[in-house]
């Protein structure tokens, strides 16, 4: 892991942030509901690429589409900002929920992370990691390597709740069948979504919500992610490397990682100096989606920051012919 920088980032990075996912949303809106799923990430991708070197930092993507989307831009390692202003890590998913986005489903987001040089925790060869995630009230007494109905009865006995009042997010994996078991044995509801656990994570973290945890496997770069969200949110996520076979459990080994160790919060971004924005693609739990009126759009964004513990929520109005005066990115539905 390289030195970590003494020059924090700008206050100011925020609002450059959101405009980062304002028009990778926009782009991606076009293709709601189309079933082209490759096509929406691409476009999505296409615009956070443009938009992002607007972005005053030195940044490199430490969490980017690499290998599991086979993208050509945004991988990582790559350079991105304008390269004056802070050394920073970047974490960036255009799209999380790309299938929801193809079909049109609820809680497509496009989202981006922003830390010091170093902060991030690279995950290597590790695409799946065991999670579970929830907010300040409980953040203290969630444990991965306890049983669910103990989680369960941890949270529910922080939040003020009965086992039974307790909601649980999990991804509808064929993996999670056990799982889901265990949580209704422990008399807890089970709220399945079929993509995006950046958002679930997110929303088992926020105040006045029906979710109280989220549980499961998912994706290792979506864990980063949502630990950005979770240091802004005062949340808690906690994490544990899966392997999904020999091959992939011994390239883990050789690169040097403990498939044992329970990654936190500080271990997956570390720091104050963290910055979270996601823009709505399609209505959602979180956020809504991107309205399309005759001449443009309106988009709705949350932007976060960790050591100020602000949270903002953006409605912006994007006027198609000014955008396509300084952009080449098809906007228009």
């Amino acid at each position: 892991m390289s030195e970590r920088t003494k020059e924090r980032p700008d206050r100011n990075l925020a609002m450059e942030l959101v405009r980062v996912t304002e028009a990778a949303a926009l782009a991606a809106g076009r293709w709601v509901g189309r079933g082209d799923k490759n096509t929406a990430d691409a476009a999505a991708v296409d615009a956070m690429r443009l938009m992002i070197d607007s972005v005053s930092m030195d940044g490199v993507v430490v969490i980017g589409e690499g290998e599991k989307d086979a993208a050509p831009m945004l991988f990582n390692g790559e350079q991105v900002g304008s390269g004056s202003g802070p050394q920073t890590d970047v974490a960036v998913d255009p799209i999380d929920g790309t299938t929801l986005t193809s079909v049109g489903q609820p809680n497509a987001l496009s989202v981006i992370a922003l830390a010091p040089r170093g902060a991030m925790f690279f995950p290597g060869s590790a695409m799946y990691m065991h999670k579970i995630a929830t907010g300040p009230e409980a953040a203290e007494v969630i444990d991965i390597d306890a049983p669910v109905a103990e989680n369960i009865r941890q949270v529910a006995k922080a939040k003020g709740k009965r086992p039974e009042e307790v909601s649980v997010t999990v991804l509808a994996r064929p993996r999670h069948d056990a799982l889901i078991a265990e949580i209704r044995e422990a008399g807890a509801r089970v709220l399945l979504i079929t993509d995006g656990d950046v958002a679930g994570a997110i929303v088992a973290a926020l105040p006045r919500t029906e979710v109280d945890l989220l549980l499961g496997i998912g994706g290792t770069p979506e864990g980063v992610i949502a630990a950005a969200a979770m240091k802004c949110l005062g949340g808690s996520i906690q994490g544990k490397l899966y392997p999904r076979d020999d091959a992939e459990r011994q390239a883990l080994i050789e690169e040097g990682y403990d498939l044992d160790r329970v990654l936190r919060t500080d271990d997956l971004v570390a720091g104050d100096d963290v910055f979270f924005a996601a823009t709505g693609i399609t209505d959602g739990y979180l956020l809504e989606g991107v309205e399309y009126w005759p001449d443009g759009a309106t988009t709705y964004s949350t932007v976060m920051r960790a050591r100020s513990g602000t949270i903002r929520s953006v409605k912006s109005d994007h006027r198609f012919e000014k955008l396509e005066r300084f952009s080449a990115i098809e906007y228009r539905p």
